[in-house]
């Protein structure tokens, strides 16, 4: 509990220190908002050309991209003191810094980001989201809001565990490894339609090594009452736990690379 309230804390004195400067804070939301609008342009112009890919029509597809909109932007929200930081701070030796401090490495690379001006990127997946539940005709009942949430947890917990396979790579080679990029920031363009859509190898790397599939396509095919490979309905609240399994190990990996790790010298 300490813990939790520690990181609250940190995360409010973070936004605060962001809207020190509002017309800056203002114009990089913005910014923010046209990216990810762009994002979403590529999947209506799909949407527009083809009537369905697959088994799935366009409403599915903009439910599948706001899934992974609103996953990935609240991880990076929330979390980005490990997916963008870190690798800053080993170059620096500000990581030296948290060697002294009597709280564990993890917790307080965690509670030293946040990107607010995620909060647009997040909104145009929510909007993705009711677009594609709308078209689809989804018929949401308590079963599918709770497969949605913990759907929506457990993917943040995955992509936050993936950006931690970077952070370990950090503290052995003090830069970041682009080729770590393929599973989070890969994935994310990837995993934004459904998986069934892709040859086998790609697949099975977001089944097995990224489980994307697991925990968010599952879930996401049972909501719009199309069962991703005819699996049954009791897998839909089984297969997203995988991302706190990912999560749980990479800590894990985490905190031991950290008793390797030699300062910069900066």
């Amino acid at each position: 509990m300490d813990t939790f309230k520690l990181y609250i804390r940190s995360i409010g004195m973070l936004l605060k220190g962001h809207l020190q400067y509002p017309a800056s804070f203002v114009m990089q939301t913005v910014a923010q908002l046209v990216m990810e609008g762009g994002e979403m342009l590529a999947v209506i112009l799909l949407v527009d050309r083809f009537e369905r890919v697959n088994e799935w029509t366009g409403g599915d597809l903009f439910f599948f991209f706001g899934m992974m909109s609103v996953s990935f932007y609240i991880t990076e929200f929330f979390g980005r003191g490990v997916t963008g930081d870190f690798p800053s701070m080993v170059r620096t030796g500000k990581l030296d810094t948290l060697l002294l401090r009597p709280r564990t490495i993890f917790v307080q690379v965690l509670c030293s980001g946040t990107d607010p001006r995620r909060i647009t990127c997040i909104a145009v997946g929510v909007a993705a989201l009711a677009v594609g539940s709308r078209m689809s005709g989804v018929v949401w009942t308590f079963a599918k809001v709770l497969a949605l949430v913990e759907s929506v947890c457990m993917s943040c917990m995955l992509i936050l565990g993936l950006f931690l396979i970077e952070a370990v790579f950090c503290i052995h080679s003090v830069k970041s490894v682009e080729l770590v990029n393929a599973l989070t920031y890969g994935g994310r363009s990837a995993c934004q339609y459904p998986i069934d859509i892709y040859p086998r190898p790609l697949r099975i790397l977001f089944s097995v090594a990224a489980p994307f599939a697991l925990t968010m396509h599952v879930p996401a095919a049972w909501i719009l009452g199309k069962p991703l490979y005819g699996w049954p309905a009791w897998t839909t609240f089984v297969t997203p736990l995988s991302g706190a399994v990912v999560f749980a190990l990479m800590v894990l990996i985490f905190n031991r690379g950290m008793k390797f790790y030699r300062s910069t010298g900066s």
